[in-house]
């Protein structure tokens, strides 16, 4: 019953995208694609159109669904819900893909009959990616029905559906964003240390594959405690403390060092921790 609802999606960035193309594949029909505060559609919005076999409009009454899903920035949502306020709601559902917001940034269309949900995809969208969502969390809260919907959607996407109370999206997003963004910038930063070893990016990016899959293989069956390994696992202040001294030709590379090692000092079994916490403050007394 799910893939027969008609979907529209607002949108057509990394995420509007993704979700167009993985809709259509699991057998909803999508239409259309809308571009907003435009004359007519963008380009991007035409080509994912003709992608998944529907039309791009910019003009609400070419619009028939029984689902807006709005992937537009955060800041944008409740602004494309008011300016979506004059259509038709009652008995129609409202989604936006915020992992931060709760669904009340969509009151405007709730107060014209909608119900409304938040609908969060625990993945990351780049452009040039279109990542399956077979298997992939989905954190869902909002109204009774649009839940229910939204929780239809990913059961037929091959999703899990997973509950989120209002008050916890801003840390559920936080560790989102732990998860994929702010690993990215340790990727980064670990490139910028290879550069004092005389290792450019490209080649860093090249031989850190292996032991960023193995790390990552170590984490899924062993977890954080069982995957750690390295000098500070071992208690190895000799080894923390020329790391922190090489570190210095990278100020920020070094603080991001600092941080991480504490960290480990506070959630990871550690030998001589003591020891350890004593060279790493000592490094931040003299900076």
């Amino acid at each position: 019953m799910a893939a027969k609802l008609r979907i529209a999606i607002v949108g057509a960035g990394n995420l509007g995208s993704a979700l167009a193309v993985s809709l259509r594949r699991a057998g909803f029909t999508v239409s259309p694609i809308v571009s907003r505060a435009r004359a007519e559609p963008s380009s991007k919005a035409r080509a994912l159109a003709k992608q998944v076999g529907t039309a791009a409009t910019t003009d609400l009454k070419h619009v028939d669904a029984d689902v807006v899903w709005f992937c537009v920035p955060d800041s944008e949502i409740a602004r494309a819900g008011r300016e979506w306020a004059s259509w038709q709601w009652k008995g129609r559902v409202a989604l936006h893909s915020s992992g931060a917001l709760t669904s009340d940034e969509l009151t405007s269309l709730r107060g014209q009959g909608a119900a409304v949900a938040s609908m969060h995809p625990l993945m990351t969208f780049v452009q040039g990616s279109r990542p399956a969502l077979a298997g992939v969390p989905f954190a869902i809260e909002g109204d009774r029905r649009a839940s229910r919907v939204a929780r239809q959607i990913v059961r037929a996407l091959g999703g899990q559906a997973h509950p989120i109370p209002k008050q916890y999206k801003a840390a559920y997003h936080a560790w989102a964003t732990f998860a994929s963004p702010l690993f990215t910038a340790l990727l980064a930063t670990t490139e910028r240390v290879a550069g004092t070893a005389q290792i450019d990016r490209a080649q860093a990016r090249r031989r850190m594959i292996p032991i960023l899959m193995q790390t990552l293989a170590n984490y899924a069956q062993y977890g954080a405690a069982g995957g750690f390994s390295g000098p500070i696992v071992r208690g190895d202040v000799d080894t923390v403390r020329r790391h922190l001294r090489v570190l210095s030709r990278t100020p920020a590379a070094r603080d991001v060092y600092t941080a991480l090692a504490q960290a480990a000092l506070e959630y990871l079994p550690v030998k001589d921790k003591h020891a350890l916490k004593r060279a790493l403050d000592a490094h931040g007394r003299t900076k």
